[in-house]
């Protein structure tokens, strides 16, 4: 069995048809049914029918210009710079979850950029500089595990706010 028909079978169910996912939480559909098993939500028509009628079965998650939404939520994470590319671009500036991600991550970013100079001007002060040095590696340590879970959060499809950053977000994502 050659590797792509390793893969195609691995996307089949045991009566040999093609699987259905659900789209809001990526579990198994099974065939003839409406409602996922996991989350509850209605399964869509290609999703709940794909099984039975051979379609091809339904994507883990929307898709907004080519990205999936859990993607290009996580992708807003690695700089500013595809955040702010995400607002401006048409069919991501419409997603709320993808302006929700691009916000949050745009808000993080300037407020461990303010943290680190309010940290930098207090440290010019003698002998708390020498306090401030573990002080200031351990914020980073932290805002870089806090940047983690925002990634992984993101690409797991959900909303997570920060306490004020992320009311701020959502506040903005909602904007339109």
């Amino acid at each position: 069995m050659g590797a792509s028909q390793q893969s195609q079978a691995h996307l089949t169910d045991r009566l040999g048809g093609p699987m259905a996912f659900c789209t809001t939480c990526g579990a198994q559909i099974p065939a003839g049914t409406s409602v996922c098993p996991a989350c509850s939500r209605p399964a869509a028509a290609g999703a709940a029918g794909g099984a039975a009628t051979g379609a091809a079965p339904a994507t883990v998650q929307a898709s907004t210009g080519g990205l999936t939404d859990n993607v290009a939520g996580m992708l807003a994470y690695i700089t500013p710079i595809p955040a702010i590319v995400f607002l401006v671009i048409e069919p991501y500036n419409k997603n709320r979850f993808i302006r929700f991600h691009s916000f949050q991550n745009i808000f993080f970013f300037v407020a461990m950029i303010a943290l680190g100079i309010a940290l930098s001007i207090v440290s010019f002060i003698p002998f708390l500089g020498l306090i401030l040095i573990p002080i200031h590696f351990i914020i980073w340590l932290g805002s870089l595990a806090l940047w983690v879970i925002l990634l992984l959060k993101a690409y797991q499809g959900q909303m997570w706010k920060l306490p004020v950053i992320g009311d701020m977000a959502e506040k903005q994502a909602n904007a339109i």
